[in-house]
C-alpha cells in the first residue's frame, strides 16, 4: 500500500537557521549529543511502560531497551528504542515547529549568553544536539497506537526536512546520525562505550551497545534503605572508586517535600590532600548523569564527600553543563548539611567508641564544617571532639571541666595548650605534664585554622602552642617566681648571651623559671606560629617574605647550668659554655644548621 504520508516544507522557526546557533552557543561539549538521544531514548521507554500501567496500551511490552550502533564504512551511529513510538502528526509537533514560542526572541536571548536559560526539558531542543557531530539527521518511528503508520522524517541541518511514510516492523524510534567530517572522533567504538558509560551508566532502562549492557538500571540509591545490605552499600562504592578503601560509613538520601532528591553520600578515609579527595560526588538527574561540579549543591566543606546525589529538581542551564542558583538549590544545600549533621550525632549518640575510632578521618569533615558553616556548628559543637598527646577524646565542653581547674589564668580565661608535632615539641610537653598541665595534639592540616574558629566560637578560651612561650606566660598566675640573681648578674648573664647569639635579632631575655625546666628555651610568638601553620596547609608563599623570623631566646636564672656559667671567670670558657646551652635550644627547634652546626657537634666532642 502507498504511503499516504509525503511532504516537504521548512522548520518553524522564524530565523534563517537555528542549528549553528545550537552548535556554537548551547552546547561547549560535544559528546552529550549521545546523552541526550540516549536519554530521549530512555524517556520514550518509559512512556509505554506507563501507558501500559494506566490500561491505555494493552499490547507486547516485551524487553524495554535502548541500542546504540555504530557502522564505520557507513560513518553513522544510530539510537533506537522500543517505546511509544511517534506519529507524523507527532513528529510536526515535536521536531518541526522546535517547541518554544518564537526562535527569533530565542535566538536574541540566548546567543550571547549561552550558558543561561533553563529551556532544554521544556522546549526539546535535546534531539538537535545530534546537529553538533551530523551533517545530516533521519528519524524512522512507528507510534505505539494501534493503525498507525511508519514515518521517515530526514534534515540536512537546514530549515528543509523530508517527511515521507517508509517501513518498520515494531514501534518505537530510530534516530540515524550521518556523521559529519569534523566530528568524525564519535566513529570509534572505544570513545562511545566511554561516553555511554559517563552518561549512561545508571540510566532506568537497559543500554545496549555491542552486545552487552553497559548500565546498572537499579542503583542502590533508588532503593528503600530498609531494604539494602553494608556489603551491597560497600560494593556501590567499589563501583563508584575501584581502588578505594571501604568508607567509613554512609548516609542515604530520600526527600520527596518540599523537593525530591535521593542519593548515598560516603565518608571516605581521607588523605591530607584537600584538593585531591574533592569533585567525588556525582549529580544525576532522573539516573542521567549531569556533573561532578556541585559545589552549590552540597556545602564547600562536605565536598570531600563521596557518593551520588539524584534530584530532578536542580535547575541546570541549557546545556545541562552547570547548576543555575534558586531557591530549591539552596533547600537542599540546608537539607544535606542538616542530614549529615543528624548522622554524625547519631553515631556519636549510639557508638561513642566507634565515633572515636574514625574521628581522625572524620574530624576533617566536622572541623572544616564549624570552620565555614555556623549552622552546622550549632549541631557539631556537642559531638566535635579533641584529642590530647595521650590520645583521649572529649567534647567541648568535656574538656572546659578537665582543665579548668588548673589551666585558668589570673584573667580567668581557659588556656588550652597544643601540639603540632609531638616528637618535634616533646621537651616543652614534658615541661607543661609537669606543672599537672595537659597538652592538645592538633597536628591535621585544618587544624590551625579549626583553632582560629573556636577562639571566636568559645568564650573566655584562649588556645596556644605549647612552646610559643615559657610556661609562666602561656597560663599567667598571679604566682610568680622569684630569681637568684641580683640585678647585676641578671645584666651581666644576658651581655654574655647577647654575645654569643648567632642572630643579632634573636631577643635575649632572663625569666625565673623552676630548676628543673631547661636552661634556655626558645619560643615563637603564638600569632606567628599560627600564621606559618596556616600558611603551610594552604600551600601560599608566606607573608613574611624574607623577613627573619621573630623568636625569643629565654634563659633561665633559676636552673644550675646557668648559675655555673655566671661564675665561670674564664671568659672564653664562660662564651663556650653559653653557646653550647644556646645552641642545644636552637637544635630543639630544628634552626641550628651549617657553619653553627658543625661548631656545635666539634664542641660537643671536645667536652666529651
Amino acid at each position: 500500500m502507498e504511503s499516504v504520508i509525503q511532504e516537504k516544507g521548512s522548520l518553524s522557526i522564524h530565523t534563517e537557521n537555528i542549528f549553528p546557533i545550537i552548535k556554537k552557543f548551547l552546547y561547549s561539549d560535544h559528546e552529550i549529543f549521545l546523552r541526550e538521544l540516549v536519554s530521549n531514548a530512555v524517556d520514550a521507554s518509559q512512556k509505554i511502560k506507563k501507558l501500559a500501567s494506566y490500561g491505555e496500551f494493552d499490547g507486547e511490552l516485551g524487553e524495554l531497551k535502548v541500542q546504540v550502533k555504530l557502522d564505520k564504512e557507513a560513518k553513522t551511529i544510530t539510537v533506537s528504542d522500543n517505546g511509544v513510538g511517534m506519529t507524523a502528526e507527532e513528529i510536526k509537533k515535536y521536531i518541526n515547529q522546535i517547541a518554544f514560542s518564537g526562535a527569533t526572541e530565542f535566538v536574541e536571548k540566548y546567543k550571547d549568553k549561552g550558558d543561561n536559560g533553563n529551556i532544554i526539558g521544556n522546549f526539546g531542543l535535546g534531539f538537535y544536539s545530534a546537529y553538533m557531530v551530523a551533517k545530516n539527521v533521519e528519524i524512522i518511528t512507528k507510534s505505539f497506537r494501534p493503525g498507525s503508520e511508519a514515518v521517515r522524517w530526514v534534515c540536512d541541518g537546514s530549515t528543509e526536512f523530508e517527511l515521507s511514510g517508509t517501513e518498520k516492523e515494531g514501534r518505537g524510534t530510530d534516530i540515524i546520525l550521518h556523521i559529519a567530517e569534523d566530528s568524525e572522533e564519535f566513529l570509534d567504538s572505544f570513545r562511545l562505550k566511554g561516553i555511554l558509560e559517563k552518561y549512561g551508566k545508571f540510566l532506568p532502562v537497559a543500554i545496549e551497545f555491542e552486545d552487552k549492557v553497559i548500565n546498572n538500571t537499579t542503583p542502590i540509591w533508588t532503593k528503600n534503605p530498609s531494604d539494602l545490605t553494608d556489603e551491597e552499600y560497600i560494593a556501590f562504592y567499589k563501583e563508584l572508586h575501584p581502588f578505594a578503601e571501604d568508607p567509613l560509613f554512609w548516609i542515604h538520601l530520600n526527600v520527596d517535600y518540599p523537593f525530591n532528591l535521593t542519593g548515598v553520600l560516603y565518608f571516605p578515609k581521607l588523605k591530607n590532600d584537600f584538593q585531591g579527595q574533592k569533585e567525588k560526588i556525582q549529580l544525576y538527574s532522573r539516573q542521567v548523569f549531569i556533573t561532578d561540579e556541585v559545589k552549590d549543591i552540597v556545602p564547600d566543606f562536605l565536598q570531600l564527600l563521596h557518593g551520588v546525589i539524584d534530584s530532578p529538581d536542580i535547575p541546570l542551564n541549557v546545556s545541562r553543563s552547570y547548576l543555575q542558583a534558586d531557591g530549591n538549590v539552596k533547600k537542599i544545600n540546608g537539607y544535606i548539611t542538616r542530614k549529615v549533621g543528624d548522622k554524625l550525632a547519631e553515631i556519636f549518640k549510639n557508638d561513642r567508641p566507634g565515633f572515636e575510632a574514625k574521628f581522625d578521618d572524620i574530624g576533617m569533615f566536622i572541623k572544616y564544617g564549624i570552620i565555614s558553616d555556623d549552622k552546622f556548628y550549632e549541631k557539631a559543637k556537642d559531638f566535635c571532639l579533641v584529642k590530647n598527646v595521650e590520645g583521649k577524646y572529649f567534647t567541648f565542653e568535656e574538656y572546659k571541666d578537665k582543665v579548668k581547674e588548673n589551666q585558668t589564668d589570673k584573667n580567668d580565661n581557659q588556656v588550652w595548650l597544643y601540639t603540632t608535632d609531638e616528637k618535634k615539641q616533646d621537651a616543652f610537653i614534658i615541661s607543661a605534664q609537669k606543672r599537672g598541665y595537659d597538652v592538645l595534639n592538633l597536628s591535621s592540616m585544618i587544624d590551625a585554622h579549626f583553632i582560629n574558629a573556636m577562639e571566636q566560637k568559645l568564650e573566655k578560651i584562649n588556645i596556644k602552642r605549647v612552646d610559643a612561650e615559657t610556661l609562666d606566660k602561656l597560663v599567667e598566675k598571679d604566682l610568680k617566681l622569684e630569681s637568684v640573681l641580683s640585678t647585676e648578674e641578671t645584666e651581666a648573664l644576658k651581655s654574655v648571651f647577647e654575645e654569643v647569639r648567632s642572630d643579632k635579632s634573636a631577643q635575649i631575655q632572663i625569666e625565673a623559671m623552676p630548676v628543673d625546666e631547661l636552661p634556655v628555651v626558645i619560643t615563637f610568638p603564638e600569632f606567628m606560629r599560627r600564621m606559618m601553620d596556616m600558611q603551610a596547609t594552604s600551600g601560599q608563599q608566606s607573608m613574611f617574605g624574607n623577613m627573619p623570623l621573630m623568636y625569643t631566646v629565654s634563659v633561665n636564672a633559676n636552673n644550675p647550668v646557668i648559675t655555673k656559667i655566671l661564675k665561670t671567670e674564664d671568659k672564653a670558657h664562660q662564651r663556650a659554655l653559653a653557646k653550647q646551652v644556646f645552641d642545644l635550644a636552637m637544635l630543639s627547634q630544628g634552626m641550628l644548621t651549617g657553619k653553627d652546626l658543625t661548631q656545635f657537634i666539634q664542641r660537643s666532642v671536645s667536652i666529651i
